[in-house]
């Protein structure tokens, strides 16, 4: 199976900042070979909301995927500021980032909503890649494994059984820290988040992608992605240039 690769921009991002995104396009069809194309790497770039539309214009016919960063639960409603699933689709987009670290610290967001957000994405279409992962106490307590696979009970539901999907596990603590994991560390994590997939939802769990996220540079992703059950990146800063995203995407190659 093929890598997925996603950029996350968070909030970050005016106009100009699509001519990175074009860069990276036409630096995945300018490769010698295709090979990323033959290897069936996917690569997506998640922009702020106010770019969605922009970006999907922007790259139409080109093998990136746009998406968003977050979604409503509800189609509709009286919830000013906030952006539904439909919406991110009819602006272009074909995934969405749902439970990020930044959401479920910073604005509270449980498993159960995760869940339900999950379930919005799915009625809209859209491909979800939903986040867990440990803070720095959480793993210095030894219970990084156990936080984890907590998160992935609550946050699947069983609508996502025979639906495309991606996991992303991303460490807190490494998260725009420059800090990153040993492999041993994510092995076993991405190990028990899979076991635990596989718990939830049978076969399905056992065949979607986890995505490692947390501090992913040029130099260290072909190390990371050849990790056992790494099945591609959720890459936050260096997605922002499209030298050290390409260069992140061929280390999937």
């Amino acid at each position: 199976m093929g890598k997925l690769i996603v950029g996350n921009w968070k909030m970050n991002g005016l106009g100009p900042a699509l001519v990175e995104a074009q860069a990276v396009a036409a630096g995945l069809g300018g490769l010698p070979g295709d090979r990323l194309g033959n290897s069936g790497v996917r690569v997506g770039l998640c922009p702020p909301a106010t770019l969605v539309e922009r970006l999907a214009r922007c790259l139409a016919g080109s093998s990136v995927l746009v998406g968003g960063q977050d979604c409503h639960a509800e189609a509709s409603g009286a919830f000013t500021g906030d952006v539904s699933a439909e919406m991110l689709s009819e602006a272009g987009a074909v995934l969405v980032i749902l439970g990020h670290s930044e959401r479920r610290s910073g604005y509270g967001e449980t498993d159960a909503l995760v869940a339900s957000k999950v379930e919005a994405a799915l009625r809209a279409g859209l491909e979800p890649i939903i986040c867990v992962g440990e803070t720095l106490a959480e793993r210095e307590a030894g219970r990084a494994v156990a936080v984890v696979s907590t998160q992935v009970r609550g946050s699947l539901p069983q609508v996502l059984a025979g639906r495309p999907f991606a996991l992303a596990y991303e460490p807190v603590w490494a998260i725009g820290t420059g800090l990153t994991p040993t492999t041993a560390q994510i092995e076993e994590i991405h190990a028990a988040v899979r076991a635990e997939m596989s718990a939830v939802l049978g076969a399905p769990g056992a065949q979607a992608p986890i995505l490692y996220g947390g501090s992913v540079k040029p130099g260290n992703a072909a190390e990371i992605l050849s990790v056992s059950e790494v099945g591609g990146a959720l890459v936050g800063g260096a997605s922002l240039k499209s030298a050290d995203f390409l260069g992140i995407i061929a280390g999937a190659g």
